[in-house]
């Protein structure tokens, strides 16, 4: 593994990298390693209350008279500037949150995709308008919502800023991020790398910093107009609750314990290594991780075999390694409370097929990990890992899978698995989730709407619907009546 070489990070207001108020700075580390990466400084309310600031003047400057077309250009340009720059992000990127860096590599280029999708789409954005009653014209006009707060986790830091920026960017919004305290290295770099484009100083402006002091801060901030959160579902019940007064709109991505539907007709070939990719990509740190999977009972068997034996072959270990399939986690206190649940599976009575056990060393490694014999009212089958752990459930047929499938708080993603051409889509209209696959793993594409159903949230992310989330509609009525206006006949 490579040396990694330290820098102090400010925090990014007004177009430049500035010293925190209270003077706050504290060391950012690598989790596979445990070695310093940097330092960085960590927002307090009265950063927050600066970058909000800078926001609004912006707001009302020169980015308020840059044209969807011109906003479109900048959007490019920044897609372009993310590519260039993809080797260096990368770097930073795994080495700041530990993931594989092959797994980052595709999350860079999402990212592109998705300053390109919106740069696309904003340019074709149009309102309504259509003649009233013969003497009145109606038409609308989209505009920004004005200033949006967007909280990121730690998990994708770079493609969460990409899902988060991009919209906004494109609608005309300024925007106050905040990125988790322990990841903010690749948020900073997007915010100059926006300025280095010619996105106007105050457009964009970065704030790490904690949840319940720097984030509760910017929620309830009143030159707030928009929140935007991704993270748990604890975390986002106490944002709705700060946005409520004064209130702003809001859209929630939260947690997820997304099921994968494997039926007894399934191709194996692309089940069985698409099943162990879709838990185990981001060492199961994704809130679409497939990590409930249900087999069809004839099946069960030689699909918990077939599956074990791929996962066995997963290589686990340094992430700038580009043979390395699963890193580690993002430290050694979530590693610990991965465990936590495998032992409380254990005490279930599930059968842990392979893993189970935490790795040595300073570096926060959990490897691959299999439960098998679980039955849906666990609490393993429950709640969310949040880490590379997957249980097996069996069913007896289409109608149980359905009822497992939906047994869940969640509804965020679900796979199925089938070579009935019919089965797919039937399914599709009765599981409760967002994103439905079909004999694919993946789940979020550039333009797909990306969201959950239940306690997953609400909102969509990554699709023309997210456009709706920062732009106003307004309506304006046009008279075109010859005749003098005399409403009360007087």
């Amino acid at each position: 593994m490579a040396v990694a070489i330290e820098r102090e990070y400010g925090l990014f207001i007004n177009g430049e990298s500035v010293e925190p108020t209270a003077g706050e700075v504290r060391d950012v580390t690598e989790p596979a390693t445990g070695a310093a990466l940097g330092r960085a400084a960590m927002a307090g309310p009265e950063d927050v209350d600066r970058a909000v600031q800078s926001a609004r003047a912006a707001l009302a400057g020169a980015w308020a008279k840059t044209s969807p077309t011109e906003r479109s250009r900048l959007l490019h340009a920044l897609a372009d500037a993310i590519h260039e720059s993809r080797k260096e992000l990368a770097e930073l990127e795994t080495r700041n949150v530990g993931k594989a860096i092959s797994s980052v590599k595709g999350e860079i280029a999402a990212s592109v995709e998705n300053f390109r999708f919106f740069a696309s789409a904003i340019a074709t954005i149009e309102g309504r308008s259509h003649a009233v009653g013969g003497s009145a014209l109606y038409y609308q006009l989209r505009e920004p919502v004005g200033v949006c707060a967007q909280i990121i986790p730690w998990n994708y830091p770079l493609m969460m800023a990409a899902w988060k920026l991009s919209p906004a960017l494109a609608a005309g919004c300024t925007i106050v991020l905040k990125p988790d305290p322990a990841t903010p290295l690749t948020a900073l770099r997007l915010a100059e790398l926006a300025t280095d484009v010619g996105i106007p100083p105050g457009v964009v402006n970065v704030v790490p910093g904690d949840g319940p002091t720097t984030g509760a801060h910017l929620v309830s901030h009143p030159g707030v107009d928009k929140v935007a959160f991704t993270g748990s579902t604890a975390t986002g019940t106490e944002v709705m609750k700060l946005a409520a007064s004064p209130i702003k709109r809001i859209s929630l991505e939260l947690g997820g314990k997304s099921p994968n539907l494997v039926f007894a007709d399934a191709d194996l070939a692309d089940a069985v290594p698409s099943s162990v990719y879709a838990i185990y990509y981001a060492a199961g740190q994704s809130c679409d991780a497939r990590s409930r999977v249900l087999v069809e009972k004839p099946l069960y068997d030689d699909f918990v075999a077939q599956f074990t034996e791929t996962a066995k072959r997963l290589k686990v270990g340094d992430p700038l390694d580009s043979e390395t399939h699963m890193g580690s986690l993002i430290s050694r206190t979530h590693r610990d409370k991965v465990h936590g649940f495998v032992e409380t599976g254990r005490d279930e009575g599930v059968e842990i097929v392979i893993g189970g056990e935490p790795g040595d060393g300073d570096g926060a490694f959990y490897p691959p990990t299999v439960l098998a014999g679980v039955e849906t009212r666990m609490v393993v089958a429950q709640e969310e890992i949040f880490g590379p752990v997957v249980t097996v459930i069996p069913f007896e047929d289409e109608d149980e899978a359905v009822t497992i499938a939906n047994d869940s708080k969640y509804g965020l993603v679900a796979t199925i698995w089938t070579s009935d051409p019919a089965r797919g889509p039937r399914l599709a209209g009765k599981i409760k989730a967002g994103t439905i696959g079909v004999n694919t793993p993946y789940t979020a594409p550039p333009g797909g709407a990306f969201g959950g159903y239940k306690q997953s949230g609400f909102g969509r992310e990554v699709g023309l619907e997210t456009l709706d989330m920062y732009l106003e509609a307004k309506s304006v009525l046009v008279s075109t009546s010859r005749k003098p206006l005399n409403p009360f006949g007087l």
